[in-house]
């Protein structure tokens, strides 16, 4: 075989990623869309897959920062059986948690992913965001493949993003340019656009075009929200799910950076790539176009550009503007970004909480007592986890419950992973983890053994594989009908007077939200600090 012909073969393996459990050389049914005919690939569970569709052009050269396009026709039949590449970002090291193989990165990523059934027909249809911070992130991660949704009964898509500085750069020239006199969200114009292709061609996969349900985790999340306020996403989905991510609530006039400020973060940028023109930022190759993850750094993420988000999505709700779907929101129990950090005992707490709330401090003890060095730690934990996710999560629930009239579910997601013994991870310690951010979706999308592809890193136990198909017919509940009842999961329904969600631990069972004194403490905290740096 010659070199680059073995290349090509070597990296087709690769790119395949979740698809290897494929019969060897099953190819899936051929399916007509308005790009023209695509063949996928035959899963062994029967599920087919067709990989790295693309849904808009390149957004390369001149069509860098500008709204996607159209993808181009083809002719014959395009082989759907790899995933196309994931969008510029940094790579992950092998020992980290989620470590998802080799990946092929490059700007020309616009591509999405279905998975179906052959006997599907006008089935639901689920489109996931996946997450990372809007800079890291793919829809070829086996985390956020669609086969478990797909054996349940519904049509999963999920799909690629810009993300980072080519996903949400904000700049003076890029809003004059502009026909809307916006820049910055092109990473919610390419789900827009995703959103549009799936409209138009999802039928032919045997799902339904009027009942698409949006779901998202972390940065996935965030975007979930953004679509469901913005007009731009009107009529593209039915049903919301968001999973531990939400720019909303108090200060609720910079929930997202206004454009204004993120086009001065653009300047920065420019000024650190020694660009003198867009033109020149333009003629970069795209993996110079790094921003460094350091203090000064310029901000880098969505922004208010008054044409995918005309203003702050919580002034949206409020006016009973937003786009009012069912909604599913939810967090998990051990998760959080910043507050208190790691408490060695209480004596540790109480100078923590001290130095941080200063004045304050009183009313935090109080609202999170602890009297002993077990204690201390646990409530250090539950206060960053309310202080960083649940206000914006419980603030999406409330603006949606408080103009909509779609009905509204919340979950807390609170069952710890079986490991492995003896695994280690580079970014986490099983043995502290808990239920950490983003360890409920191989539970949602059935994707438990995405953990396993690679190294063994998981002993999941019958009993985590039947809770994960009870959540995952939940989802796909929910999906069908805008109610995630099943014979296992029976979930309250929110009511902001007294919030009850469900609480996914050992058991299923209705639980009450944090209590809200403490998230309005961290409502305050967050609009005395208004003057500060704005958080990504």
């Amino acid at each position: 075989m010659k070199p680059l012909a073995a290349l090509a073969s070597i990296l087709a393996a690769l790119c395949l990623g979740s698809a290897a459990s494929a019969q060897p050389n099953a190819s899936g049914e051929l399916v007509a869309t308005q790009g023209g005919q695509l063949q996928g690939v035959t899963l062994a569970s029967g599920v087919h897959a067709y990989l790295g569709v693309p849904y808009a052009a390149p957004p390369v050269r001149d069509l860098r920062w500008r709204d996607p396009q159209p993808a181009a026709r083809w002719t014959g039949v395009r082989h759907a059986d790899r995933f196309g590449p994931q969008c510029v970002q940094p790579l992950r090291g092998i020992l980290t948690n989620q470590y998802s193989g080799a990946e092929v990165s490059s700007e020309d990523c616009l591509y999405l992913n279905v998975w179906t059934r052959p006997e599907l027909k006008k089935a639901p249809v689920v489109v996931f965001l996946h997450g990372g911070a809007f800079f890291i992130g793919s829809g070829s991660m086996a985390l956020y493949g669609g086969e478990g949704v797909a054996e349940r009964g519904a049509v999963f898509v999920n799909l690629n993003y810009r993300l980072g500085i080519l996903g949400f750069l904000s700049h003076p020239a890029l809003t004059a340019e502009s026909p809307h006199k916006s820049s910055g969200d092109y990473g919610f114009l390419d789900q827009i656009a995703a959103l549009k292709w799936v409209k138009a061609n999802i039928a032919a996969f045997g799902g339904d075009p009027d009942n698409v349900t949006i779901v998202g985790q972390s940065a996935g999340s965030m975007s979930v929200l953004t679509l469901q306020a913005s007009p731009l996403a009107k009529g593209l989905f039915q049903k919301a799910v968001g999973m531990s991510g939400a720019q909303i609530g108090a200060p609720a006039e910079e929930s997202v950076r206004p454009l204004a400020k993120a086009e001065a973060e653009g300047v920065k940028f420019q000024a650190l790539m020694k660009a003198k023109s867009l033109d020149e930022l333009r003629a970069l190759p795209a993996d110079r176009l790094v921003v460094p993850r350091t203090p000064g750094a310029p901000g880098v993420g969505p922004d208010v550009d008054g044409y995918v988000l005309p203003m702050q999505t919580g002034a949206i709700f409020a006016r009973g503007q937003q786009n009012d779907v069912p909604l599913m929101v939810g967090f998990a129990h051990d998760e959080s970004f910043g507050g208190l950090g790691a408490i060695k005992d209480l004596a540790d707490y109480r100078s923590r909480v001290q130095a941080k709330y200063g004045a304050r401090a009183a009313q935090f003890l109080a609202l999170y007592p602890a009297a002993n060095d077990d204690e201390a730690i646990r409530q250090a934990r539950a206060a960053d986890r309310d202080a960083t996710m649940v206000v914006g999560m419980s603030a999406w629930a409330r603006a949606q419950s408080a103009t909509g009239h779609a009905p509204v579910y919340s979950y807390m997601f609170a069952r710890a992973h079986s490991y492995a013994p003896g695994v280690r991870f580079s970014d986490m310690d099983p043995a502290t983890a808990g239920a950490y951010h983003t360890s409920e979706v191989p539970f949602w999308l059935g994707s438990l053994e995405s953990f396993n592809q690679f190294r063994h890193t998981r002993d999941w136990t019958p009993e985590d594989r039947a809770f994960s198909r009870a959540m995952t017919d939940s989802l796909v509940a929910f999906a069908k009908t805008g109610v995630p009842d099943t014979a296992q999961l029976h979930w309250p329904r929110y009511d902001a007077r007294q919030p009850m969600l469900l609480e996914l631990n050992a058991e299923a069972k209705p639980a009450a939200w944090p209590d809200q004194r403490k998230l309005d403490f961290f409502n305050a905290d967050a609009a005395a600090a208004l003057s500060g740096p704005v958080r990504d």
